[in-house]
């Protein structure tokens, strides 16, 4: 079995749908509404194409382009688009543990000379992700859902995945696993104000797993670096990197209008250290305000319909929406 896949290669059966990877579309976005509005205009016509056919178009025709933004923006319980939203976050999460599952596969089989003890805890954690698909599975069928319905990118496995067992560990279990930890601390205190005590227990449980799976890493990563100072430090500095790149330019930090807060005392039990977090903080607080998505994204939304009904009364032909 060939070691150190790319992301491109990984098996899915003929339920799932491959997107283009945008993790990092947020990474590099001035706090700017023109700027944010002139790439949603850039990317409208290529989006428009992609979604048809999947639970997606309804988003785009009633959000535009700018739905892409709906999933780091939190939704009351309650309201009209909360179910939708319900869906998309577990749907994501499912695939996201099917990412680290494969992750921590590919960690066990990838380093053959790596000790027993960081093999037998892959093994671990591997059957832990294994039972997390399982239960994602079925929290999606509870809201209505299946697996498939949306699109999936693999941007987590790309971003996390080194070839060298430091950095792997320190990528998929303190930077993925860490994400995962914020994730399901926020969707656990979504449940209980939504009197949703399955979906609370379900990810509570989930959670216990990822904060051993973090500690994997952090016991790993000192473990395998404590006698090379510069492997330590191109581990710290992959690791700042996939921290980064899972901000979403802002929305997974501790900012005041975060759609994803850092789950600061999950994160310290599982083996951060205090400096660590605020660094972890600093880094993450960059990127646009959630005000500024949502302002753009309404801007063009406005322009996308504006010039459908213009063109519907100038004599039905629908003008192309913009370059």
């Amino acid at each position: 079995m060939k070691r150190f896949i790319d992301h491109t290669e990984l098996a899915r059966d003929r339920r799932f749908v491959r997107s283009n990877n945008q993790g990092g579309l947020m990474r590099n976005l001035p706090d700017d509404v023109d700027a944010v509005v002139e790439m949603l205009e850039q990317m409208a016509p290529a989006l428009a194409e992609r979604v048809k056919g999947t639970p997606f178009e309804e988003a785009y025709r009633l959000m535009g382009p700018g739905f892409i933004f709906q999933q780091f923006t939190p939704s009351e319980p309650g309201q009209p688009d909360s179910s939708f939203r319900m869906k998309l976050r577990l749907h994501g999460i499912l695939v996201g543990e099917l990412q680290a599952l494969e992750g921590a596969a590919r960690t066990l089989w990838d380093f053959p000379d790596a000790p027993w003890e960081f093999k037998l805890n892959m093994a671990r954690q591997c059957w832990d992700e294994a039972r997390h698909v399982q239960i994602y599975e079925k929290l999606l069928e509870k809201e209505g859902g299946e697996v498939g319905m949306f699109p999936e990118s693999t941007f987590l496995f790309e971003t996390c995945c080194a070839d060298d067992p430091a950095l792997r560990v320190a990528g998929v279990n303190r930077g993925l696993e860490g994400l995962a930890c914020d994730a399901f601390r926020n969707l656990i205190d979504y449940a209980r104000k939504d009197g949703d005590p399955v979906t609370e227990q379900a990810v509570d449980y989930v959670l216990a797993d990822e904060l051993t799976h973090v500690r994997f890493g952090s016991d790993w990563v000192k473990a395998l670096t404590q006698n090379d100072p510069e492997l330590a430090k191109r581990a710290r500095d992959f690791q700042r990197e996939v921290d980064q790149r899972f901000s979403f330019g802002g929305s997974r930090s501790n900012r005041e209008d975060a759609s994803l807060r850092i789950a600061w005392e999950e994160r310290k039990e599982a083996g951060f250290t205090e400096e660590e977090l605020e660094e972890l903080a600093a880094l993450s607080g960059e990127g646009p305000k959630r005000s500024t998505l949502l302002e753009a994204s309404e801007i063009v939304r406005l322009r996308l319909e504006t010039g459908k009904q213009a063109a519907s009364a100038a004599g039905g032909v629908v003008a192309p929406e913009p370059a």
